[in-house]
């Protein structure tokens, strides 16, 4: 059984595994594809990612794949926390532009789905921060764009100064939400 929890975006999601404890440690079923037809996402993962920040403040984001090679995301924290964020780049959706938050982390044990047309990104909110995401498609670096994360317009806080943040130069580098392209 898994909880589900809506966001002010419904195609984005938030699920709650069951977690079974006792003096041993815990046992938890973080994936079924039953259980998440069941709560209606029908996604078929082919992929399992695995990230590692050693640091607080570490930023990843924003990024989509666009089609052939647009994907869903199964995100979940096994050790730290994040801040993690799905933006709406479907044109002509009522809520294109918007965004959700939500603080996954290794004591919360909450998953976000993030369906395609988001972007998507995190912060780190603890150091030495692990993140395992499922996606449905292959990562495919010619299909990968991105927006800047700090973008003023999109109004996130990221629970980071951008002096105190750390990205990579691809990231830095991102064109602002009204410049990019191959919106959805």
């Amino acid at each position: 059984m898994m909880q589900l929890i809506e966001t002010a975006i419904p195609a984005v999601k938030i699920l709650v595994p069951k977690k079974h404890g006792d003096h041993r440690g815990f046992f938890s079923e973080t994936y079924s594809q039953k259980t998440l037809h069941d709560v209606g996402i029908d996604s078929v993962f082919v992929q399992d990612n695995h990230s590692l920040s050693a640091e607080k403040g570490v930023v990843r984001g924003l990024h989509w794949q666009i089609a052939p090679m647009a994907q869903d995301k199964l995100v979940r924290v096994t050790r730290g926390a994040i801040l993690d964020v799905a933006v709406d780049i479907r044109r002509g959706s009522p809520t294109f532009g918007k965004h959700v938050t939500a603080v996954l982390s290794a004591e919360n044990w909450h998953q976000i789905f993030v369906p395609v047309g988001f972007a998507h990104g995190f912060t780190t909110l603890e150091p030495n921060t692990e993140v395992l995401y499922k996606v449905t498609t292959y990562y495919s670096p010619t299909h990968e764009r991105g927006i800047r994360w700090n973008d003023p317009k999109l109004g996130i806080d990221w629970r980071v100064d951008e002096s105190g943040a750390t990205l990579s130069a691809r990231d830095r580098e991102h064109p602002m939400f009204a410049d990019a392209k191959d919106l959805f």
